[in-house]
């Protein structure tokens, strides 16, 4: 599993120019399952980003989570995170999980991360979606569950 977080001061998604869901303060978090995930992942996944010490104490150090500043989270599925640009000049996306197995896991990420006592918002699985953001910072995280062949 993937995961690109945004460190925002707002964020909201749209679909087909209806808002679906918004948040100020708190994190954006983009999203993608391989081959190989299974709810092991979403555990890891969830536990390391509700958290990460991204956000400032009064000190001006990061050292809070979401949790520790009460922050939201906008979770948004991106399958584009395992697109593979090794070869030509046309992504491949042969690492993204199908659409049932990558549905699946997202919701349960999404649950793990309510489970934790932080309000998720979400976009539409599948769905074309605009993204609109201001990173805060920025501060822009990469993590990625352990290494397993995919």
């Amino acid at each position: 599993m993937r995961a690109v977080i945004q460190r925002v001061s707002d964020a909201s998604v749209t679909v087909h120019g209806q808002l679906i869901g918004s948040i100020e303060h708190g994190l954006l978090v983009y999203v993608g399952v391989t081959h190989s995930d299974t709810e092991k992942d979403v555990s890891y996944m969830a536990h390391k980003i509700v958290n990460m010490r991204v956000f400032e104490d009064d000190q001006g150090k990061m050292n809070l989570s979401l949790k520790d500043i009460g922050g939201k989270m906008l979770v948004v599925s991106q399958f584009t995170l395992y697109g593979d640009m090794n070869k030509g000049h046309r992504p491949s996306f042969n690492k993204a999980a199908e659409p049932k197995q990558a549905h699946a896991l997202y919701e349960l990420f999404m649950k793990e991360v309510e489970q934790k006592e932080v309000e998720v918002q979400t976009g539409l699985f599948g769905e074309h979606m605009k993204v609109a953001y201001t990173n805060d910072g920025p501060v822009t995280i990469v993590l990625d569950s352990p290494q397993r062949e995919v």
